[in-house]
């Protein structure tokens, strides 16, 4: 697992399709308050001049917040906001290429949503491989068919990156997200269309923190010379 990189477990994703209350901006400022620890800018439409202004003003908001800032799908838009990471689909501009132009500092994470493609973004030289959908979504038209937790958890086991588990993830079901060892979750709905995005964020977090801590306590007690005893 890369250690000198911030991957941060708790990944929202801006929208301004599925919801039109809050622009980008509000949205990861809302968030951040919350408690996130990665903001991604995905946006499927308008000019390519305006998302690069809009994905500078977050990075702006990113970078004094102290945490990592990720544009999906769109290399160059990444790289003209300076962004500290890039969101590539299976789809998108290739991962290895993508390395070349940005260089070995950058965060570049792969989606995926097989084992054989969580393979590839591992082989390609993927930091983060985001995994999904999970559950069901509609934040995603091109999501594909759902895995489940039973092959989210052999993702985890086989490969050696952080995986960040992605589509239909709510409060009621981020504990068994977790549980299957997941690094951590991205989400757009959950927090992008509720009606108070930072209070939703914080309720994610707080969730994930307990998990973490349930898992670290668990981890202990396992290396116990007395964990077998009665």
């Amino acid at each position: 697992m890369e250690k000198s990189k911030n991957i941060g477990r708790l990944h929202i994703l801006t929208d301004t399709i599925l919801q039109t209350r809050f622009s980008a901006r509000e949205l990861t400022e809302m968030a951040i308050a919350g408690g996130a620890d990665t903001i991604q800018y995905r946006q499927k439409t308008g000019s390519t001049g305006e998302m690069i202004r809009v994905a500078t003003e977050l990075q702006t908001i990113c970078r004094q917040a102290g945490i990592p800032f990720i544009v999906n799908d769109r290399l160059d838009v990444a790289l003209a906001s300076q962004a500290d990471g890039v969101h590539l689909g299976q789809d998108d501009f290739p991962i290895p290429l993508a390395r070349k132009i940005l260089g070995p500092g950058v965060i570049i994470g792969g989606s995926a949503s097989t084992l054989s493609e969580a393979h590839k973004c591992f082989l390609e030289g993927a930091d983060y491989i985001g995994y999904g959908p999970v559950f069901p979504t509609a934040s995603k038209d091109d999501a594909g068919p759902v895995s489940g937790l039973t092959l989210l958890e052999q993702v985890v086991r086989e490969i050696p990156l952080p995986i960040i588990a992605i589509g239909g993830i709510i409060g009621a079901n981020t504990s068994s997200v977790m549980q299957t060892g997941a690094y951590g979750i991205a989400v757009i709905s959950a927090v992008c269309c509720q009606e108070n995005p930072r209070e939703a964020t914080r309720e994610l977090r707080g969730l994930l923190r307990y998990e973490l801590s349930h898992k670290m306590v668990s981890q202990k007690i396992a290396k116990s010379p007395f964990s077998s005893f009665p």
